[in-house]
């Protein structure tokens, strides 16, 4: 009887730390996204905190996107047409036409500055993408 309840708190135990470990709250209810440094703080990890945007029900998420000079930027496309993602002015950056549920990328200009883009096929789509 003695060994059932040893194991039993030992797997109790180890349930507890699964749970905390999968933990994808601050501890205030509030999710915290993951930083390519993996610190999650620093001027540095806000720059290159996600770089992904994504195209969904003709919009962009997210609307600002804050990446380093010359950052490699990911855009999903899932929506059911094609899109591209455009600089406004001037050739800093366009993704070329990235078919339905595809993705693309593009690289972030090295010249700090704000970047409106929109999408050349819809171009009621607009965002920002900042580079700091």
């Amino acid at each position: 009887m003695f060994h059932f309840w040893k194991r039993a708190a030992g797997l109790t135990a180890v349930v507890a730390f699964a749970l905390v470990g999968c933990s994808s709250t601050a501890g205030n209810g509030s999710a915290t996204a993951p930083t390519a440094s993996g610190t999650g703080s620093g001027a540095s990890a806000a720059a290159t905190a996600g770089s992904t945007i994504v195209i969904d029900n003709f919009g962009y998420m997210p609307q600002s996107l804050t990446v380093s000079p010359g950052q490699k930027v990911t855009v999903v496309n899932k929506d059911s047409t094609p899109h591209t993602l455009t600089a406004s002015t001037g050739k800093a950056f366009d993704t070329g036409t990235i078919a339905a549920k595809s993705s693309g990328s593009f690289t972030a200009p090295t010249t700090p500055g704000s970047y409106p883009y929109i999408c050349s096929i819809h171009q009621f789509m607009h965002a920002t993408l900042v580079v700091k």
